[in-house]
């Protein structure tokens, strides 16, 4: 099964470009489409298989990649978020949906590569052919703004090429190899008393992916890559890109080869509670639609951030389900931006006003969004949050306390967005406004209904983990 995840992918890809031009341009979205949805339903039997086995499916031809209950989830993740993308792509950009297609796949095929691969080196190629093809991505009508976002990512990514490739080098003239087992296996025969290089190489792959994730002080090119891009690469990358590249990975590498040393650790739950502050103070001040959401996304990673840092078992899954629920309701809230923008014409929420009424399901589906994003039951991140705070709880109560204090933050400027956006006056030149295409309304009720939906049902989802021994 993990290879599908590659050949699926790269074949889609190659039967595109081998067409002539005009059928490819016809079938580009429906083949890429199709390639998602076959993605998610491999991935939910992964998940079940995964859980109820308790290992890991191997690769059969290659085994540096295998998937685990871990990998699994972000690959179901992964393909949701890669279809709601073509959708709006579909919807909005047409003329550009044959190349879009193209370099969603590769970016599809990156992100699987990160997900399954069991290998340091092989990690940075994957995570290197995702950052290619979001580069261009970013930057795929070549307008100034768009150049500019692409820029700044592509300069802070060469910057992360070099950490981690130089951390690479320290741990494999040290272990000998760049396999997870292996680099952990020597790790743990340590006991605690690492060499220089060693904590060298610690210190820049966390630096590293901390800028594939934004992390603060590492997000400088979050707001712009994000607010300046198209709105269907907007989706992607706020939705399942940057938290491959620079979350999932450091959830993996921490786990699996530092053996969350509790050094790394504290490095983690520090830029965690940075982004977590910084992120929601930044979104308080911000007049842009897109770009308070920037701001939002790299608060809510921050939350995924001190899950991990714990170590504990609940950390870890309520960092895994957040995961998720940030993909979910971040990228409903950016389609619903998208739908706005599409409608008025504008992003400026100083210029808006009495949307709801205007545009109900894109004003009920934001509604829910931020509901969640902000950790408000029964929706689904709620639970993540819940279970976040638990296990940062048992760790540091202050550390816990100032997470708390952040959702009551990432309240009010939600709070100040519903106001501006969709309460009070209708605003000049807006009365005729009319509801989005049926294209993004139907994405908008397929994540609503989701993180309603897994919210609802999550404590029978708790039970289950409790019960096959992954809590």
């Amino acid at each position: 099964m993990p290879l599908y995840y590659l050949a699926i992918p790269l074949i889609a890809v190659i039967a595109l470009n081998l067409a002539f031009k005009e059928m490819g341009k016809k079938i580009s979205f429906w083949v890429t489409a199709a390639v998602a949805l076959l993605q998610m339903g491999l991935s939910v039997a992964a998940v079940i298989l995964c859980a109820q086995t308790g290992s890991a499916l191997k690769g059969q031809f290659f085994t540096s990649i295998s998937i685990d209950f871990l990998s699994a989830v972000v690959l179901l993740t992964i393909g949701l978020i890669a279809f709601v993308s073509i959708v709006m792509a579909r919807v909005m950009d047409r003329e550009n949906i044959f190349n879009f297609a193209n370099l969603l796949l590769l970016c599809m095929l990156g992100m699987n590569g990160i997900t399954m691969v069991t290998d340091l080196f092989s990690l940075y190629v994957f995570i290197e052919v995702t950052s290619a093809a979001s580069f261009i991505l970013i930057a795929i009508h070549r307008d100034k703004a768009e150049l500019e976002g692409s820029f700044k990512y592509y300069m802070l990514s060469a910057i992360a090429t070099v950490l981690m490739l130089t951390a690479i080098a320290f741990i494999f003239m040290l272990a000998g190899d760049t396999g997870f087992g292996a680099v952990r296996k020597y790790i743990d025969g340590l006991g605690g008393a690492f060499p220089f290089q060693i904590v060298i190489a610690f210190m820049l792959f966390t630096a590293g992916l901390s800028i594939k994730a934004g992390l603060v002080p590492f997000h400088g090119w979050v707001p712009d890559a994000y607010s300046a891009s198209s709105s269907p690469v907007s989706v992607l990358l706020a939705g399942i890109v940057t938290k491959v590249s620079g979350v999932y990975t450091l959830m993996r590498v921490y786990r699996d080869v530092f053996g969350s040393s509790p050094a790394v650790g504290h490095v983690l739950m520090i830029l965690g509670l940075l982004s977590i502050f910084i992120g929601a103070l930044a979104a308080i001040g911000q007049k842009d639609f897109k770009r308070m959401l920037a701001y939002s996304s790299i608060s809510q990673i921050g939350y995924i951030i001190i899950g991990i840092a714990t170590g504990s078992p609940l950390g870890f899954i309520g960092a895994l389900l957040h995961f998720f629920n940030h993909a979910d309701f971040k990228s409903l809230l950016f389609v619903d931006s998208a739908a706005i923008e599409m409608q008025t014409g504008k992003r400026d929420m100083n210029e808006m006003g009495g949307l709801a009424s205007k545009m109900p399901s894109t004003g009920a589906s934001s509604i829910l969004a931020f509901l969640s994003t902000a950790g408000i039951p029964p929706l689904s991140g709620f639970w993540s949050k819940f279970m976040i705070i638990l296990a940062v709880w048992a760790v540091s109560k202050a550390a816990a306390s100032l997470a708390l204090l952040a959702s009551l933050i990432t309240l009010a400027y939600f709070l100040v967005m519903q106001r501006k956006v969709f309460f009070g006056k209708t605003a000049e030149g807006m009365q005729d406004v009319k509801e989005a295409p049926r294209g993004i309304v139907a994405v908008e009720w397929l994540l609503s209904a989701i993180t309603v939906i897994l919210g609802v049902l999550f404590p029978l989802v708790l039970i289950y983990l409790k019960g096959i021994g992954l809590i």
